[in-house]
């Protein structure tokens, strides 16, 4: 796009709950963004559900609330569908003065991880399948919405009914069309289990821009939604007794000669993938508060309820939480399938990938994968159970300390503690007012 022929255009990055951060400038900034024209505290990425800044934190009073420089990323400017006006976004990342990349930043948490990968000469491909639920939020409660053709309220669940897609068809339509003009992979929607629940996968790709498109596709189906009339939500657990919203991801990695290094030729896949998966096993409990950030999160995280609780891996069986799928063995891969919908998608990324790097790097070796129900299966390590106790397991797992830099541990850990004495004066009744469209 032409920033140069647009009224105003926005510039913004990640903050650790996935919420983008920035401003909006004269087009006269265009041809001064990689020189550092824009600059915003460093704060400003470590602040909490709400926007606040975090109490205690040494981004702020300790620091005199520095300021950063955004720089743009690789992504470059896309549009932004779902305002009314013309203009763009274009993604930026926070660096210091002297250039080094400031290590709150979730982006460059994921970009340092890809690093270490890229040393070996490999490349990680990645996917992710996206749930989120379209609902009406203009009563007391979350509700279903009204169907666009009938009028009707939706009361049933329809996994992969196809005249419910087409009774959302505008929405739709206009969803795919915004992904195009975002250069976002869209393939497969389906309509999942859940009332209003849906779920849109995006093409495997560089596991940097996987990440960026599952960042920007979050916005967009938000924007979308609320032209249309209704609100989407990513929210782990939009109604308690339905189902929840998780986010998937595949990945498999490509050495120099563009060779699946997880590819042994058959079903069972190298010694490479097991390594990979011990990583990632290992590293699950501790990654808990990635996973499931929110004390919505835990909703989801239930025994019986199609999220993993336990860290177990299997062969094309979809209780266990990595799943290695059957098909060509030349598209060998790992699905996590640990993640709710209200993730980061850059930390995400970045402690699963993360993960499996160390279990190759530490050449582990998995337990034998599960058969059967894995709710069943005795003996698993499990996630923690609850906010809190994920708090406390990032902070102190080793292997964590070896995926993300500590001051992203600080920051996150000081996050998470202030939205949880928040939400304590927040009614609970009232809880998902918050979470709605932030998550």
């Amino acid at each position: 796009m032409d920033l140069n022929a647009l009224h105003t255009f926005r510039v913004a990055a990640s903050d650790l709950n996935g919420q983008m951060r920035g401003k909006r400038v004269p087009p006269s900034y265009a041809d001064k963004l990689a020189k550092g024209a824009v600059r915003m505290p460093f704060s400003a990425l470590n602040v909490d559900l709400w926007g606040a800044d975090i109490e205690g934190s040494p981004l702020v009073f300790e620091s005199g609330d520095a300021d950063g420089v955004l720089r743009p990323t690789e992504r470059r400017p896309v549009p932004m569908p779902w305002l009314n006006t013309t203009t763009a976004l274009v993604p930026m990342c926070l660096y210091d003065d002297d250039g080094a990349p400031f290590a709150g930043d979730p982006r460059h948490a994921l970009s340092a991880i890809l690093n270490r990968y890229a040393q070996r000469g490999w490349t990680v491909i990645a996917a992710t399948e996206l749930e989120f639920t379209l609902l009406d939020s203009s009563a007391a409660q979350p509700r279903p919405p009204q169907n666009p053709l009938t009028g009707r309220r939706l009361s049933d669940e329809a996994v992969l009914s196809m005249a419910e897609m087409d009774a959302f068809d505008g929405f739709f339509t206009d969803l795919y069309d915004g992904c195009t003009a975002m250069g976002i992979p869209a393939q497969t929607a389906i309509s999942e289990s859940g009332i209003g629940q849906f779920e849109i996968n995006l093409n495997h790709q560089d596991a940097l821009r996987c990440a960026d498109d599952t960042w920007l596709f979050k916005a967009l189906t938000r924007g979308l939604a609320r032209k249309h009339g209704f609100t989407a939500t990513f929210m782990a657990k939009p109604y308690l007794a339905d189902a929840g919203n998780g986010m998937h991801v595949h990945f498999s990695v490509l050495d120099a000669q563009g060779r699946n290094v997880f590819d042994n030729g058959g079903p069972k896949g190298t010694d490479t993938l097991h390594a990979a998966v011990a990583g990632c096993l290992a590293a699950m409990p501790g990654s808990t508060l990635i996973f499931a950030p929110h004390g919505n999160s835990f909703a989801r995280l239930v025994p019986g309820a199609h999220a993993p609780t336990g860290a177990s891996w299997a062969y094309e069986n979809r209780t266990a939480a990595l799943r290695i799928p059957g098909g060509a063995p030349a598209a060998r891969r790992i699905e996590h399938r640990v993640a709710g919908g209200d993730i980061n998608p850059y930390l995400m990324l970045a402690s699963v990938l993360g993960a499996a790097l160390l279990g190759i790097e530490d050449g582990l070796t998995p337990p034998d994968p599960i058969t059967g129900n894995a709710y069943e299966v005795d003996g698993l390590p499990q996630m923690a159970p609850d906010l809190p106790s994920a708090i406390a397991a990032w902070e102190s797992d080793p292997l964590i300390a070896r995926i993300f830099p500590a001051e992203l541990i600080r920051n996150m850990a000081m996050t998470k503690r202030q939205e949880i004495a928040r939400f304590a004066d927040i009614p609970p009744d009232e809880h998902w007012i918050s979470y709605l469209e932030a998550v």
